[in-house]
């Protein structure tokens, strides 16, 4: 797996984290440790949706080959 696939796997799971703990607690992980609506916290939540933009692309992909 190279470097762009493994940055969009590891935004997609900060994104999964961030989103579960709004949802079950009501608290964003990004806004408070970036601030709230700071430009970097926006960076981040744009970098989220491209890695998961990719991650999509990656769905059709044959990973049967990692296995060994």
């Amino acid at each position: 797996m190279n470097i762009l696939y493994k940055t969009a796997l590891v935004l997609g799971i900060v994104g999964c984290i961030n989103w579960g703990l709004v949802g079950l607690f009501n608290f964003n992980l990004v806004e408070y440790l970036l601030g709230d609506g700071a430009l970097i916290t926006r960076t981040i939540y744009v970098l989220v949706m491209v890695a998961g933009l990719i991650q999509i692309a990656l769905l059709p992909k044959n990973f049967d080959h990692l296995d060994h």
